[in-house]
């Protein structure tokens, strides 16, 4: 890569940017950091990948931003934002990812299990998500599993989050810097087929590698008090972003707004989700299916509820020794 080319690369970067990073004051400050490296030659002998590796590092040097990264792809990059979502490409990726529900069951006692990788746009996973939700809809318990979701849109959060309630829940604000505007986020007013709905317990397991839109469903269910997190604190990624095009198999992913809770202001950026029930991330899901057990034993055992209840004594005996706070109680 000649040093021409390369410069209008870091050119085209700190012009998207300056463009649209949510906060301006860290958009000059980058763009130094990257004119500075530059200058140095600090990308000169670098190819593609490894320049893109160079030039994330310099990006998340100075806040730290997740969601700031020049990406190396090995196909020609799609145009900008809504192109590359709406590619074929990305509805295939989508579809062989199972719209990013890797696992959806109803486990021994009684207990519902959704493990998500994704969350897809809504028009793509909308009925995968209803179909999931529809099995575990008559669930005593959910086990809702973020420990892998790499991120996704906030519109399918709502989408998800609106089926484990009731009514109607005012739970994140989204302010953008393009027209300084922020845009409530609530849960829907409908959904296809039944609703697990807004009493049931929940519980949310997540790890580090939770990120972005995974730590929205987990941040959101633990600050309304729908759900308890159960695992190790997230990536710490709550800057929705939008990518650009680079040049032909690069492109930069940008912070363009911030997410923020309703009331208190606070989000999960840099620090992550801190979860309620704190155990090793692959802990979580016996620490959450035994007092998901133990919550179904409290149903009772008559009528038709006695196999139910002697299926979760069963598999209560089954789950390994998951030392102290398995009650909620050191």
């Amino acid at each position: 890569m000649g040093s021409e080319a390369r410069a209008a690369q870091v050119n085209e970067v700190i012009r998207r940017l300056e463009a649209h990073y949510v906060f301006p004051a860290v958009a000059a400050k980058l763009a130094d950091v990257l004119r500075g490296r530059l200058d140095e030659g600090a990308y000169a002998d670098a190819d593609d990948a490894e320049f893109a590796t160079l030039v994330t590092a310099d990006l998340q040097s100075v806040n730290g931003d997740p969601h700031l990264r020049l990406r190396h792809h090995a196909d020609p990059v799609a145009d900008d934002g809504d192109a590359a979502m709406n590619s074929a490409d990305f509805r295939i990726e989508a579809e062989l990812e199972g719209f990013g529900i890797a696992a959806v069951r109803r486990l021994a006692g009684n207990v519902g299990y959704l493990d998500t990788t994704m969350l897809y746009p809504a028009e793509l996973a909308g009925p995968a998500i209803s179909a999931a939700m529809t099995l575990l809809a008559t669930t005593d318990a959910l086990l809702l599993d973020v420990r892998r979701n790499r991120g996704g849109s906030p519109g399918t959060s709502a989408l998800l989050q609106t089926y484990l309630v009731d009514e109607q829940v005012h739970y994140l604000d989204i302010y953008e810097r393009e027209g300084d505007k922020t845009t409530q986020m609530w849960t829907l007013p409908y959904v296809p087929g039944p609703r697990f709905g807004g009493t049931k317990p929940i519980w949310v397991l997540t790890g580090p590698r939770t990120f972005s839109g995974g730590e929205d469903l987990a941040f959101s269910l633990q600050q309304q008090g729908r759900a308890k997190t159960v695992g190790e604190a997230t990536r710490g990624g709550a800057h929705p972003r939008e990518q650009y095009k680079v040049d032909t198999y690069l492109d930069v992913t940008v912070s363009i707004a911030r997410s923020l809770h309703p009331e208190t202001g606070e989000n999960w950026e840099g620090v992550g989700v801190r979860p309620d029930l704190p155990v090793a991330a692959d802990q979580a899901f016996d620490t959450a299916y035994a007092l998901a057990l133990k919550h179904v034993l409290t149903l009772g055992s008559a009528g038709a509820r006695r196999a139910v209840a002697e299926e979760a004594r069963r598999a209560l005996d089954q789950v390994k020794d998951v030392g102290p706070g398995v009650d909620g109680t050191e």
